[in-house]
């Protein structure tokens, strides 16, 4: 049992055991006088923190609805401390269930006027009122009406989302292209590559994609290996000499993007280009391997490349040696604490 459950426990039983001497002391209404005087001073002082707060900021309105609450709270404090006028106590405590209960079911629904509220989303929307429709609509779980009053109202986000939740993801992706036509946001272009797939339409999902691979050209590779998967040969190949010509700036700023370049190459039938950019990711590793052995590992790898099979297991070698010092120092460091104590019998 960890420390916060015996804690937990710990002050329950400090409670039960506080209220039986109580109740043991002077009786059960004591308790009940007790506990009354001490709830109804907690909830004063927080309203009349929040009263101070309110009137600080100048919110006449908040300090207004806040002063009444306050003022009761603080009159059932004194009739329960004083132990007198108990209906009265009583009275205030149903007054503050109502009050919380109202509270909760004005929350639930923010967005709504007091009048709004009684009425039918199919009412609201006869009478123009689209945003009060759309959220009786998705109270209800018609979200295809909530997508239709959203896009009455021009909130295409919302309504994109709420097409998502009714499962009508073509139009969701639709509307997001739209979006991006408007706005010129690439998210956008994302979302909707994102919203074709789950709609099953992998054409237009990879060409949504491809759009947004232009103005984010890391997305190149993706693009080509989902026209691969579509069995789209020339299309792959344009975009992966799109993702070669990226890697091959990138890696003009950091050497690691060489393998890419490599790999690419390699794939688009240019053993020459593949050969220069393994090299260069060889050199890039054997420098990094200088500070840190770990690259050991990848200089395995970039001999690979070279076909260098033996110059490889050489690396290999030194990143298996590098891994098992790391480990033994690993189970070194995790045993301490036990040789200490055996040192100490």
């Amino acid at each position: 049992m960890d420390k916060l459950k015996l804690y937990l426990i710990g002050f329950l039983v400090a409670i039960i055991a506080i209220a039986a001497g109580i109740i043991y002391k002077w009786g059960f209404w004591m308790l009940v006088r007790i506990v009354l005087s001490l709830g109804f001073l907690g909830l004063t002082l927080m309203l009349g923190f929040f009263l101070a707060l309110t009137l600080y900021a100048e919110s006449w309105k908040y300090a207004g609805l806040l002063v009444i609450p306050t003022a009761l709270s603080a009159y059932a404090t004194y009739l329960s401390i004083t132990w007198q006028k108990l209906k009265i106590v009583g009275g205030i405590i149903v007054l503050f269930v109502l009050g919380l209960a109202f509270g909760i079911w004005y929350i639930s629904e923010p967005d709504l006027s007091l009048t709004d509220r009684f009425r039918s989303a199919e009412s609201l929307e006869r009478a123009g009122k689209y945003k009060a429709a759309a959220r009786k609509y998705e109270k209800k779980g018609n979200y295809l009406k909530a997508a239709e009053m959203y896009e009455k109202l021009g909130w295409m986000e919302s309504a994109a989302w709420a097409y998502e939740k009714a499962e009508k993801y073509e139009r969701a992706a639709e509307i997001y292209e739209q979006l991006y036509e408007k706005e010129k946001d690439t998210y956008y272009l994302k979302e909707a590559h994102e919203y074709w797939k789950k709609a099953g339409n992998m054409e237009r999902a990879a060409k949504a994609l491809e759009r947004y691979a232009e103005e984010e050209p890391w997305f190149w590779e993706d693009v080509a290996k989902l026209y691969e998967e579509l069995g789209n040969e020339e299309k792959a190949r344009e975009a992966w000499e799109k993702a070669l010509e990226y890697y091959k700036g990138e890696a003009q700023e950091e050497g690691v993007f060489w393998e890419d370049v490599g790999n690419i190459a390699r794939k688009l039938g240019n053993e020459e280009l593949a050969k220069e950019a393994y090299q260069k990711f060889l050199e890039y590793c054997l420098k990094e391997a200088e500070e840190d052995p770990m690259w050991w590992k990848h200089v395995a790898e970039a001999y690979e490349y070279l076909g260098e099979k033996e110059k490889a297991e050489e690396a290999r070698k030194k990143y298996e040696e590098y891994r098992q010092r790391i480990m033994k120092s690993n189970e070194e460091t995790s045993n301490f604490p036990d040789n200490a104590k055996k040192d100490e019998e």
